[in-house]
């Protein structure tokens, strides 16, 4: 390398954001995911024995998966060759590869392929690798932000570890921003103030991501000028100008829409009206298609309210109906109104249980003919021999009997005392419950 290249890194290096300045070089200085890292954990130890096989990583941005890999990269003595995927293609794999048997060929030396963003890869793509995977010629390493049981090769998931990143904690985003401020590669050589309000702030608003909070606070440092003290004061206001929008965590294929989607019906469920509408902005804000999310409201009115409250239904079918004739940004309204009033509805998975029972029931094989009474009278007529009347029954009206109904069995023989629907005892359904309750009464005199 020349003077002037050397020059030029030297520069790259101090002009690169807080975050890759700070970017650690050895896993004891990596802050957060002690579930995977803890000292006596199994990625830390193959990490420090330089035994890494073919791994892994996902979890959200700024979670410390390209570190990973960076820190491995510095670790190991195998050779160690990168790719994106979202920029390379089966040619770029094809010329690691043949640079990896060289190596192992020469040197004896096998080659850690990192390949950010791997869900990016198709099938084609993904199954280009699986060969020399399995055959160890390639120690793969895999960074992606969505679920890789949904997005890799399964081939390649059977052949690898998985690890999980979550979020920073609290603490870990915390000791960030003391790095930040002590570090020679961060501010040390700068007189800085913030407050514990700001602070929190970032940190609240970073949600976990390490690489928007470094961000923010650079941003703020920079922008700020120092008082007459000589010290940068990092207020509050300076602080949400620095994070103006949050960042919503949200991936329409990631867990973290299965995540959001999950809570968004628990809350309804729950009857917590405050929590099922913050959910149901954030999948708006993020884009979530409407009608998805009007069919997913549509199930909760059923499941959830069924006959506690019957409007519940006929309001989730209006409102799916208007958000497909509107769209948005005016069905936010229509969504809204159909996801509080089924909050706020009281609640019976009575329908629910009564069909899963019936169908449990069905496939145990308990089934018979239906009893003649209830048949179908043409075909009667056709299947039955006429001159035999034992034990016949004749249907009986219910409109000819007081109250509209009258006493007669319409389960199968094998199946006569079954009891499916059990109505709660209030919201509309109580009626429904009083009604056949009356009905049992009927039974049990005649």
């Amino acid at each position: 390398m020349s003077l002037l290249d050397i020059a030029s890194e030297k520069q790259i290096r101090l002009n690169a954001p807080l975050s890759e300045r700070l970017r650690p070089k050895s896993i004891d200085e990596f802050i957060g995911q002690k579930h995977i890292l803890g000292k006596g954990k199994l990625l830390y130890r193959a990490i420090k024995a330089d035994q890494i096989q073919s791994i892994i990583l996902y979890g959200p941005p700024g979670t410390g998966k390209t570190t990973l890999a960076k820190i491995i990269s510095n670790s190991t003595e195998k050779m160690f060759k990168q790719l994106n995927a979202v920029t390379s293609g089966v040619k770029d794999i094809r010329t690691v590869v043949e640079f990896a048997k060289e190596q192992l060929a020469f040197s004896g030396k096998k080659t850690i392929l990192f390949i950010d963003e791997i869900h990016r890869f198709n099938k084609s793509q993904q199954d280009a690798l699986l060969p020399y995977v399995e055959k160890g010629i390639l120690v793969l390493i895999g960074a992606t932000t969505e679920n890789p049981y949904y997005e890799v090769n399964k081939a390649l998931i059977s052949r690898s570890m998985v690890f999980k990143l979550e979020p920073l904690e609290y603490e870990d985003m915390e000791n960030l921003i003391f790095m930040a401020l002590n570090d020679e590669r961060g501010f040390k050589d700068i007189k800085i103030s913030i407050n514990e309000k700001a602070k929190r702030h970032l940190i609240n608003s970073s949600q976990g991501d390490a690489r928007v909070l470094l961000n923010a606070l650079e941003l703020g440092v920079k922008t700020t000028e120092e008082n007459k003290e000589g010290i940068i004061d990092i207020s509050l206001d300076i602080a949400q100008e620095c994070v103006q929008k949050r960042v919503i965590r949200y991936e329409k294929k990631g867990d973290n829409h299965y995540d959001t989607i999950s809570a968004f019906i628990k809350s309804m469920r729950g009857s917590d009206a405050d929590a099922a509408v913050y959910y149901l902005a954030k999948m708006l804000h993020a884009g979530e298609d409407p009608k998805f999310i009007a069919r997913r409201i549509l199930i909760c009115a059923s499941e959830d309210v069924g006959n506690a409250d019957p409007m519940a239904l006929i309001l989730a079918q209006s409102a799916f109906s208007s958000v497909e004739k509107i769209g948005m940004p005016e069905a936010r309204i229509i969504l809204a109104q159909a996801v509080l009033y089924i909050a706020a509805a009281p609640k019976s998975n009575a329908c629910y249980k009564a069909i899963n029972e019936a169908l449990k029931d069905i496939q145990r094989g308990i089934d018979s003919e239906v009893p003649y009474h209830l048949r179908d009278a043409t075909s009667n007529k056709k299947s039955i021999n006429m001159n035999d009347n034992s034990n016949r029954k004749q249907y009986l009206y219910p409109h000819d009997y007081k109250g509209g109904y009258v006493k007669q069995q319409y389960l199968p023989d094998s199946n006569i005392n079954a009891k499916y629907y059990c109505p709660k005892n209030f919201g509309y359904e109580k009626k429904i419950k009083d009604r056949i309750d009356k009905m049992e009464m009927i039974k049990n005199e005649t």
